[in-house]
């Protein structure tokens, strides 16, 4: 490939590597390059590279394959997909691992148990044993043969020589020592006993200890494709082909990769919306929870925003595509839940550094506990014992997997749930996160002003049947005035009198007056809908039960608009922008947290204590401009706070940039959501309680893992030097502690929503697919 098209980021997939060591010597090695920036993952097997221009990705490729292994750019999803059914690296694993159990049973039930020792079962042991040190072990021996050549070690180093050296001892000792006498016995030790080495055969250990690494190894691959599972499940939701609507009215079916922006298709009832549009006709429910987590369908109609991917489980609709390929919104989520698989949490880097010197000095260990033993007098089988138990369980295979098995499926549960993490490092903000900044509008209320009273005029003395008649009156005159407005208080009105009273009749000579009102005919009456001051105008009084309802409403910071016709005051509409129905339980999930809640907007201080005091909040910071909002979370870490902001406007990228943690709601916009550190898919602030637990939980799954594999191999190599461990004991426990750290972040997969993953009910309509996840 020629220079000048190399990305400036480019991931490659590596090939080869069985233990951290490995990741550390292939990111040393590409960091050497002039401008390059490395970061691999051993989890994940992959490398991201900052590359310069003016160098090759070949050039890449070269210096991992200089290195000891294989790199290449990954397949494209669907290819991927298609070959993750039938792994040859797990296949291979089973297949030797399934022979090493069968053979290696016999093998350690003869050493273990002196009463099945018949005569000559030692050759027999040696039968059996020598296919799993040759056959079982070959990858251990393979790659320590290549990292020799390049003059390295690495955990396939310890294993091949420890295994390598158990079995040439016992051929010495059958060959050239007297424990190939027959009649020889010798019962199975915990620990290391002196004794005269040339009696002694250690075929168990060279065999258990191959099978036992093996099943470590099996059950650490497979444990690592079930972490990144969510990620491919999330590749793989997306609808495979779909059916195009051509100008002349025929269908015409294509693959998916064929749609283009602007193409209008076919999803009928059960089918998955082939990609982000806008629905052109039909109305019907959408099923989003493959990619939100809600678990309820939302109603769409003409206009409404869907996303690709979710099903259609209602009528015939025809949709508009917006977005294809990279840029829908289940590409974006995809890409970001990649990317923050990718990552590196500090602590991470630390255990990298550790395991690339880790390999050397266990080398010395060795050697000096072979020596030491040696020079105190010990036997030469005794020192040679205490030597192999020293490479075997010394592995720093569990450092390697404790932090990115982790983060593959922390991140992996958050995609199910609706909750995107960027990077590792986001984990290492929320435990520190003490003050949670709430933008008002759009994340604590709907962000859509809604009708919520309607007041009339009338005396004690009106009948029910009276009110009920007038109210509907009412709403249908001024409604019909209202809905020819694009005013957002003025629609508010047409939605509510639309849900009340079916169709509205038209409006005639409607007249728009700036920042007062509307006039017009509806059904001959001339009617008048908007402020007093518009009233005043029209020579029309206020009743007094009306001026009281709109100063009690105003005082509360709603809107109050006055409709009159025919020359008379006929009543009062309250409109306001809703508190969601689940934000009075977000804010209670996040004091739970031990946060701090505070309100931030820019609406006038009544509004917002109101809607505080609804949802309890203590702490208000109202009438703020949308340049000033990046101030206020500056003063408040001038406070000493440690602040998370959770926003979704354009007014609220540079506030969450400037958080320590920025949380954007997925239905809000690209630049906030750009901006932050969590996205959050679902409208619903409970999620960002999720978000914060999630990372949580998985940030001390992180340190769980580390502090066993660092005390497992603190604690267990001087008991292997000391001569307390037997090899094959030593290689079980190397292989355990593995699957312990992956069994351990597995576990995460079990993290459950407290919001349930039920809707927020404010939500009627699917998100605009526009305004979901950022184009690249």
């Amino acid at each position: 490939m020629a220079a000048a098209s190399t990305p400036a980021r480019v991931e490659l997939e590596i090939g080869g590597m069985t233990c951290a060591s490995c990741a550390a010597r292939i990111e040393k090695r590409l960091n050497r390059l002039d401008g390059v920036e490395a970061s691999v993952n051993y989890a994940t097997e992959k490398a991201s590279v900052s590359v310069p221009a003016g160098l090759g990705l070949q050039a890449l490729i070269d210096e991992v394959v200089k290195t000891g292994y294989t790199a290449a750019l990954p397949a494209p999803p669907a290819a991927e997909a298609a070959t993750d059914a039938a792994d040859p690296e797990l296949t291979s694993l089973r297949h030797r691992l399934i022979g090493s159990i069968v053979l290696t049973t016999p093998v350690i039930l003869l050493a273990m148990i002196p009463a099945l020792q018949f005569t000559y079962w030692q050759w027999a042991s040696l039968a059996l044993a020598a296919p799993v040190v040759v056959w079982g072990a070959w990858p251990f021996h393979r790659a320590a043969w290549i990292n020799l050549r390049h003059g390295a070690a690495t955990m396939d180093t310890l294993i091949s020589l420890g295994v390598s050296a158990a079995f040439l001892w016992s051929l010495y000792a059958l060959f050239l020592g007297h424990a190939g006498m027959p009649g020889m016995t010798h019962a199975f030790e915990w620990s290391v006993t002196p004794s005269d080495g040339a009696g002694d055969i250690y075929l168990e250990v060279a065999a258990g200890v191959t099978t036992f690494v093996l099943a470590g190894r099996y059950f650490e691959q497979r444990s690592k494709r079930r972490a990144g599972a969510a990620l491919r499940a999330l590749l793989e939701i997306g609808a495979k082909d779909v059916a195009v609507l051509r100008p002349t009215g025929d269908e015409v079916r294509v693959p998916i990769a064929d749609l283009l922006v602007g193409d209008e298709f076919v999803v009928r009832p059960g089918e998955k919306i082939a990609t982000d549009g806008v629905v052109a006709s039909g109305t019907s429910a959408v099923d989003a929870s493959m990619v939100t987590g809600e678990s309820v369908p939302v109603e769409v109609a003409p206009g409404d925003g869907v996303v690709g991917a979710t099903v259609n489980v209602g009528g015939h609709l025809v949709v508009r595509a917006t977005r294809v390929g990279d840029d829908t919104q289940l590409a974006q989520m995809a890409r970001l839940v990649e990317e923050a698989q990718s990552g590196k949490a500090q602590v991470q880097r630390l255990a990298d550094r550790i395991s690339g010197i880790f390999v050397p000095i266990v080398l010395l260990i060795a050697l000096a506990t072979l020596v030491g033993w040696l020079l105190t007098g010990a036997s030469a089988s005794m020192a040679f014992t205490a030597a192999v138990a020293v490479l075997i369980i010394a592995c720093p295979c569990a450092l390697g997997l404790a932090t990115p098995t982790a983060l593959l499926v922390g991140t992996g549960r958050g995609a199910q749930l609706g909750i995107l993490i960027k990077g590792p490092e986001v984990l290492e903000s929320t435990r520190t996160i003490d003050t949670v900044v709430l933008d008002k509008t759009g994340t604590v209320t709907t962000g859509r002003m809604t009708l919520i009273d309607v007041v009339l005029p009338g005396g004690d003395a009106v009948t029910a049947a009276a009110a009920a008649g007038a109210r509907a009156e009412l709403l249908r005159l001024a409604g019909a005035l209202e809905h020819a407005s694009e005013h957002p208080i003025a629609q508010a009105i047409a939605r509510g009198a639309d849900d009340e009273t079916g169709p509205l009749p038209s409006a005639e000579s409607f007249q728009n007056v700036p920042g007062k009102g509307v006039s017009g005919i509806v059904e001959g009456h001339a009617v008048i809908v908007g402020r007093e001051s518009l009233l005043s105008d029209w020579a029309l009084a206020v009743p007094a039960k009306l001026a009281a309802a709109k100063a009690s409403a105003e005082a509360r910071g709603r809107t109050a608009v006055l409709a009159a016709w025919d020359g008379e005051v006929r009543g009062l509409f309250i409109v306001a922008d809703q508190v969601k129905p689940t934000s009075a339980e977000a804010v209670a999930q996040l004091r739970a947290l031990g946060l701090t809640p505070v309100l931030l907007t820019g609406d006038n201080a009544a509004a917002a204590r109101a809607i505080a005091d609804e949802v309890g909040i203590e702490r208000v910071i109202a009438e703020v401009l949308p340049e000033d909002k990046v101030a206020v979370i500056s003063e408040l870490q001038s406070e000493g706070r440690v602040v998370a902001m959770v926003g979704d406007g354009v007014n609220d990228a540079a506030a969450l940039a400037q958080a320590d943690l920025g949380l954007a709601m997925g239905t809000g916009t690209d630049a906030a959501i750009e901006a932050s550190d969590i996205t959050l898919v679902r409208g619903d602030l409970r999620s960002a309680a999720d978000a914060i637990r999630l990372s949580r939980a998985t940030l001390g799954t992180i340190k769980v893992n580390l502090f066993w594999a660092f005390a497992y191999n603190v604690a267990a190599l001087p008991l292997a030097a000391l001569g307390l461990l037997n090899p094959m004991i030593a290689g079980a426990a190397m292989a355990f502690s593995s699957v312990f750290v992956v069994g351990n972040s597995l576990r995460l997969r079990r993290f459950r929503s407290h919001s349930g993953g039920r809707p927020d009910p404010s939500r009627t309509k699917a998100p605009a697919a526009a305004e979901a996840i950022p184009a690249s």
